[in-house]
């Protein structure tokens, strides 16, 4: 019988050991992490994509209901219903990532990113934007679109800018 007692012990160790959570480094990534990270950077690619494509329908499913949209230009500060309606209008627009860096928080419940594009019209832009985990995946609750401006124009460019203000 002492023989039994010590055996049983024993005959449970896999499935202990089994059941334990994993074990974490203060510098190894949460699991799952490398996923969401991946799913969330797909939603940004499915936003240039179908933007591009101009199917609209698809790509305003990728905001939340109260998203954000921020132009390059200073008054365009649109809710996603204003957005939409504004995009309508076109047939799409192309923008390509040639550069993203996109974070997770602690809890992976948010990301945010920011990227470098490029447009044939604007040449180099940078797109910034914020993208929460809802039940439904990723979803983009903001996004800002911007011309960056070489140090060395930006004053003659902010000067011209002030000439046209009224």
């Amino acid at each position: 019988m002492q023989r039994l007692r010590s055996i049983v012990p024993l005959a449970a160790l896999p499935l202990v050991v089994a059941c334990a959570p994993p074990v974490e480094t203060p510098d190894s990534p949460p699991i799952g992490r490398e996923a969401e990270v991946a799913a969330a950077e797909a939603v940004v690619d499915d936003l240039h994509r179908l933007a591009a494509e101009g199917d609209f329908d698809a790509y305003f499913e990728l905001f939340t209901p109260d998203a954000v949209f921020m132009g390059t230009d200073a008054t365009e500060r649109w809710s996603i219903g204003e957005f939409r309606s504004y995009a309508e209008g076109s047939r799409g627009w192309t923008y390509r990532p040639t550069e993203r860096h996109l974070f997770l928080d602690e809890d992976g419940r948010t990301a945010w990113f920011d990227e470098r594009l490029e447009n044939q019209a604007f040449g180099e832009t940078r797109g910034t934007g914020v993208l929460v985990r809802t039940e439904g995946g990723w979803k983009i609750a903001q996004y800002n679109l911007t011309i960056p401006v070489p140090n060395e124009l930006a004053r003659d460019l902010v000067e011209r800018i002030r000439g046209l203000q009224p």
